[in-house]
């Protein structure tokens, strides 16, 4: 009988052992560090003795990664990755600590120039941080249709901004896009002040020549969850846009397309002239 009191005491001791072992590994596992604890860092290469839009981020931190370098992200411990512009760039860290919070800190770097390949429409439409896009009422009009690779802007029929409202609501005069390089964002803000936000992206390397070799588009330009103004083809329905041939793009001035499906050739096309602000 003692014998047996004797290995239930032995018994329950051990459980209690284990049970405190147990909740010291879950306190181990549930620590967390501050941002000022951090270890990362976020190195340019150099190139010929200046900083290029490549950079190498490095986390040696107990922490899961999340890196935010404007037009993408990365959540690799270490990574390379290509800035699009030059000047200061802002990349963003974002460690997951193993109790669940949160923690942020900002690595400010230089790029002198872009050494390896990058659209450089992302500078053109965004400025390297944000810029505001209207209706180009330079042009004799700013929407309507046209021929497919034979147009270079509303050819047809043809709107002035004042007209545009009539297609899509509050995206005539007063309107206004801006195109964000952090998070790749498109924010479209209406005459009455209501906005709308998703993002763009860029495929360069979509071009569409023509016979002759001319370029007639140089690239497309994708919008997700938006479109720009009044970005719509009517003879579908109304039904939104969201994939634009790039006709003309610089610091001041970008013309769009978007051809019916299916056309070849001269056959309908949808056009946009817009303007920087």
């Amino acid at each position: 009988m003692r014998n047996l009191i004797y290995i239930i005491i032995l018994s329950i001791s051990a459980s209690f052992l284990q049970g405190c072992e147990s909740i010291e590994d879950r306190m181990e596992l549930g620590s967390s560090i501050s941002a000022d604890q951090l270890d990362i860092s976020a190195t340019l290469v150099v190139v010929n003795g200046k900083n290029s839009n490549k950079i190498v981020v490095n986390n040696n931190s107990p922490v899961l990664s999340s890196w935010d370098y404007g037009t993408g992200l990365t959540q690799k411990k270490t990574d390379t990755v290509l800035l699009v512009t030059t000047g200061e760039n802002e990349i963003i860290f974002t460690g997951l600590n193993a109790d669940g919070s949160k923690i942020n800190k900002s690595i400010i770097v230089n790029v002198d120039e872009l050494t390896f390949p990058v659209p450089l429409e992302w500078g053109m439409l965004t400025d390297g941080k944000e810029k505001s896009w209207v209706w180009d009422t330079t042009k004799p009009s700013v929407w309507g249709n046209g021929g497919f690779m034979g147009s270079d802007g509303p050819a047809w029929w043809k709107l002035m901004e004042a007209d545009i409202d009539g297609q899509a609501p509050g995206e005539g005069t007063g309107a206004k896009m801006i195109f964000t390089l952090r998070g790749a964002k498109l924010t479209k803000v209406k005459s009455t002040g209501q906005s709308e936000t998703g993002s763009f992206s860029f495929d360069m390397g979509k071009r569409i020549t023509l016979e002759d070799g001319t370029v007639w588009a140089k690239g497309k330009l994708t919008t997700k969850g938006i479109t720009v103004l009044c970005g719509k083809s009517p003879n579908e329905g109304g039904a939104p846009v969201y994939e634009y041939d790039i006709l003309i793009i610089n610091d001041k001035e970008m013309v769009l397309s978007y051809p019916e499906p299916g056309a070849e050739a001269w056959d309908t096309a949808w056009f946009w002239n817009f303007k920087a602000q």
